[in-house]
């Protein structure tokens, strides 16, 4: 069987490159590949499959399962005497490498990109679908785009490990290993169908990436059955490199492991590819732990979820605010392809559409959308002598600000979105909520899977350097909207004083501050003539990106600048939420110290019952006694009824059962 050798360098590939015909006689083969005839027992279809459980079958289909399957025994390939040796790559090297890739998204987001990266040869769609394998009509995944295709040769570095021909700036892959770590990590199988036009020949090329192939029939390393036609003429002519033998196991192979049954059908796929393009089918998809597919087709017609991600999503019985805060794109994303695609991307495309389920997604700028916007220049330190490059952040609320607390920076590199919305202000801190920013940072390098950046010295710096200027904006920016939040101690201060005879602000505030501690800056001065609305209204058409512009009251009092007054309402703010708090403190404080009142009561009032029912004892022990033999004691207990007779009205008053006649706990 011609099959490829996935484990090929980039090397091998640029030094063993060669010419190859459809000359049956040949003996040449593409780059790429190597002639390995499997054993006898692998080309029968009939003893090539071992018995595998119910349970096993449930465990293989699951992906974070299906690396630590055992699946019958290894197949060793036949080598002659004198073959040289060279390390294998084993099929669960295919499972162990697809498990860079966390996120489902992430591994649709490689095979965008390498459609994004066709632009520059012409691609102008990729299209994202599901469709039903002919076998057993089970959902598989469609990829298929309109670029340049793949020739023999390219379809072979597509297969292989590690090579990468994209050595532009402009690129977005660069690794070599995007295709085979996303294929694998959505589904066990994958079959490749690529028209491409070099020169004066046209091609036609089907190769089988089976995970299921591999490991079923126990080989010991990855190989990929191919088959390459030329259809330069009216027909699609079979391309053989060793002998027909080859070629037609290959084809057998192909068709008993892939959806499709017979040549025909294989070649009917090419029918919708145009005159060049590529098409992807990923099937066996994966299942999640409950055995059910991990993709969700079911629930949006023109959208395909993350299963257990948008079970998180569900607005059932959820408070209106959380509702608010699922429906924004950076909680949809999460969930939603056709969310994260739209904002995949930095810079919209103008002759290039992703079509997801037969409608085309709009991309989506959230920097469009953000208010009180600023354009912040950052430098890397590492281009400050070799070359001159600036780093452009725009960073503003969003447009639901206060209300809803997102923040964060999307991150971009290349076009390409690695980190969405990245929160770098510490947990549980109100400072910066409602923040959110966008750059494109290509002087960092992405991490393998694409949803991070490698933790390097540039990327600290630029965590830093983000959180400074989030700090920066806050400072300068956030009285425009915490002044607004509704129930906040300065919302109801303003609300208060609007509806007041203008006065001045400043006297108002110092009114409901204590003696010690009114303010004594700069709205201390100002006149009562001033509302507080025109203040505010004043900061919101005199500030911008600038900071000397500076604001006059309305009885031409000496200009005060903007940085002054909004740090003063940034003190009163924080000063009124100082108040909010130590009020909730001293309301804690009051109702124990009434806890505490309650319990002494409750004792004394058990001690006295304990005391009068002495008293009672004391009493009937009394007129048990001939007078004359107990005239001291009856001096004794004249003594005490008369000690406690003073306190007895008080006792009635805190025991309003002695009154009523009733039961006491020591009663006798």
């Amino acid at each position: 069987m011609n099959v490829v050798n996935i484990g090929s360098s980039d090397e091998d590939n640029d030094a063993g490159a060669r010419k190859w015909s459809r000359n049956a006689s040949s003996d040449k083969v593409p780059p790429q590949t190597k002639s390995q005839t499997l054993p006898q027992q692998q080309q029968s279809s009939k003893a090539t499959t071992p018995s595998v459980s119910d349970y096993q079958t449930l465990q293989f289909r699951s992906f974070w399962k299906a690396g630590s399957i055992v699946i019958g025994p290894t197949i060793l390939s036949a080598n002659t005497q004198d073959a040289l040796e060279h390390a294998r790559v084993h099929p669960k090297f295919l499972h162990s490498n697809a498990t860079s890739h966390k996120w489902a998204f992430g591994a649709i987001a490689e095979l965008l990109d390498n459609a994004v990266d066709e632009i520059h040869n012409g691609a102008t769609f990729i299209k994202v679908d599901k469709i039903g394998v002919m076998k057993n009509n089970a959902p598989a995944l469609l990829f298929q785009d309109d670029g340049g295709g793949m020739d023999p040769e390219g379809i072979r570095k597509c297969m292989s490990l590690g090579y990468s021909s994209k050595k532009g700036n402009t690129t977005i892959g660069q690794y070599g290993n995007g295709f085979k770590t996303s294929t694998m990590r959505l589904g066990a199988d994958v079959i490749v169908f690529s028209r491409a036009t070099r020169t004066s020949q046209v091609t036609q090329s089907i190769g089988l990436l089976s995970y299921t192939f591999l490991r079923r029939t126990g080989q010991d390393e990855v190989i990929v059955p191919m088959i390459d036609f030329d259809v330069s003429g009216n027909w699609a002519e079979a391309i053989i490199y060793t002998s027909q033998d080859d070629w037609s196991s290959n084809l057998r192979t192909i068709l008993e492991w892939s959806p499709f049954a017979t040549k025909e059908e294989l070649l009917l796929q090419f029918d919708d590819i145009g005159a060049h393009g590529t098409k992807i089918i990923i099937y066996n998809l994966w299942l999640n732990d409950e055995g059910i597919y991990e993709l969700n087709f079911d629930d949006d017609d023109e959208d395909i979820r993350l299963r257990d991600e948008a079970a998180h999503g569900s607005v059932a019985n959820l408070h209106k605010k959380t509702i608010e805060l699922q429906s924004h794109i950076s909680y949809r994303l999460c969930y939603s392809l056709r969310a994260y695609v739209s904002m995949l991307y930095l810079r919209k495309f103008t002759n290039f559409s992703i079509i997801l389920r037969g409608k085309p997604v709009e991309q989506f700028d959230i920097a469009d959308e953000l208010k009180h916007t600023e354009v912040v220049s950052y430098r890397p330190q590492q281009y400050s002598i070799l070359r001159e490059i600036s780093v452009e952040t725009k960073i503003g609320f969003i447009k639901e600000a206060p209300a809803l607390s997102v923040s964060g920076f999307n991150v971009y590199h290349k076009n390409r979105l690695i980190r969405p919305f990245w929160k770098v202000t510490a947990d549980g801190s109100s400072k910066g909520n409602g923040v959110v920013g966008v750059l494109e940072a290509n002087f960092i390098e992405p991490a393998h899977d694409k949803q991070d950046f490698e933790r390097s010295s540039q990327f600290i710096r630029l965590e830093s350097r983000l959180k400074q200027m989030v700090a920066e904006y806050w400072k300068r920016h956030c009285h425009l909207v915490v002044l607004q939040v509704p129930g906040s101690k300065a919302h109801n201060m303003k609300k208060n004083l609007s509806v007041q005879t203008p006065v001045g602000p400043a006297d108002n505030m110092q009114k409901q501050l204590p003696a010690d501690q009114h303010n004594t800056g700069t709205l201390a001065s100002f006149s009562g003539k001033m509302h507080i609305d025109q203040t505010i209204a004043s900061h919101h058409s005199n500030f911008s990106a600038g900071s000397n512009k500076v604001v006059t009251s309305v009885d031409n009092a000496e200009p005060v600048p903007v940085d002054q007054i909004c740090e003063e309402n940034i003190q009163l703010f924080m000063r009124c939420e100082e108040y909010m708090q130590r009020e909730t403190e001293l309301k804690q404080t009051i109702t124990g110290l009434e806890k505490q009142l309650n319990d002494k009561k409750k004792r004394l009032c058990t001690y006295l019952y304990y005391a009068l029912n002495q008293v009672n004892v004391l009493r009937i022990y009394y007129s048990c006694y001939n007078e004359e033999k107990s005239k001291g004691l009856k001096v004794e207990l004249e003594a005490d009824v008369d000690a406690i007779a003073p306190i007895l009205p008080t006792l009635e008053e805190l025991v309003p059962e002695l009154s009523a006649g009733e039961d006491t706990p020591y009663g006798g």
